[in-house]
């Protein structure tokens, strides 16, 4: 009878241990998912790591779009580039998509005063050493009288030569063939020679022609047989309309214009034509600009202007 109690008793004693032992492990459970559990503590950890991915990745993708920032390159360039330079402005827009060229064509002294008056230009191309001069304080002050400074250092260069043409209409109804010619028909008094203003390149290499050959240009007026034009441009058209019997333009302007050139000038006649180049001060796209000029000087840009009788120098 005690054995039977006994082993009872020790029955009971091991059924509560055993039931301890459970109770025991089911409270270590729960903390174990409060805490949470070791096959997905570690992937919360990795998120701040991918979002960090992200945004260094996102970067990397703005980066490309910043280098291709939209541009508006705006060039102020003497009236006789203007084919060439409008040709090869298209050429540089299809090579670079981001960049677009606006041109103002005129005479280097029109250009001059917007220039001076604040007009918003990245790059000024002249037809004539003197213009370019006036805005250069690096330049002499007999020309540069008002000590301007509006050309960005180290960016101005010589681009291009040109030529002074004796032009005649289609036909040539007067019959001049040189400019020899041309002085002693000035002197007769019987046609009618277009020529630019003294304010503009074109005009004063023609005032440079007049006085090789010992004319006066206002007696020559006065007797009405010169007629001006504001810029070479304008002497082309008096010419292609049969105006004037003919004109002193550039070499260039009578290629484009379809005009016969009966005689060129030399450099004793009115020195040599250089047309400088350099970007401007004030300039937004100062980067922009000298990439520009820069492909101005290439090979293609190069076979352009000599296509219409240019002399590239750059």
């Amino acid at each position: 009878m005690k054995k039977t109690i006994t082993a009872l008793v020790l029955t009971i004693v091991m059924l509560l241990s055993l039931c301890a032992c459970g109770q025991k492990e089911a409270s270590t459970a729960p903390a174990s998912s409060e805490n949470g559990q070791t096959a997905d503590s570690t992937e919360p950890a990795k998120e701040p790591t991918s979002s960090a991915n992200a945004d260094t990745s996102a970067e990397a993708e703005q980066k490309p779009a910043e280098e291709e920032k939209p541009v508006e390159l705006i060039v102020f360039a003497a009236a006789s580039l203007t084919e060439t330079l409008t040709e090869l402005g298209n050429r540089y827009m299809e090579e670079n998509k981001n960049v677009t060229v606006i041109f103002n064509f005129d005479s280097s002294g029109t250009l001059i005063t917007q220039i001076q008056e604040g007009a918003e230009v990245d790059i000024f191309i002249s037809a004539g050493q003197k213009q370019m001069n006036r805005l250069d304080i690096s330049a002499s002050s007999e020309v540069n009288v008002d000590g301007l400074d509006f050309v960005m250092p180290d960016t101005r260069f010589n681009i291009l030569e040109n030529k002074v043409a004796l032009a005649v209409p289609d036909g040539n109804p007067a019959g001049i063939e040189s400019y020899d010619n041309l002085i002693a028909r000035l002197k007769e008094g019987n046609i009618m020679l277009a020529m630019g203003n003294s304010d503009v390149p074109v005009g004063q290499y023609t005032q440079k022609i007049l006085k090789y050959f010992e004319l006066d240009e206002e007696e020559l007026a006065t007797s009405g047989v010169i007629t001006y034009g504001s810029n070479v441009k304008e002497i082309t058209t008096q010419l292609k309309e049969n105006a004037v019997d003919c004109g002193i333009i550039y070499q260039t302007d009578a290629f484009s214009a379809g005009l016969t050139v009966v005689d060129t000038a030399t450099k004793e006649m009115c020195g040599q034509v250089i047309y400088p180049a350099a970007v401007i001060n004030a300039s937004r796209n100062a980067d922009v600009a000298k990439a520009f000029l820069e492909y101005l000087t290439s090979e293609d840009a190069d076979a352009v202007f000599e296509n219409v009788g240019f002399t590239p120098i750059g």
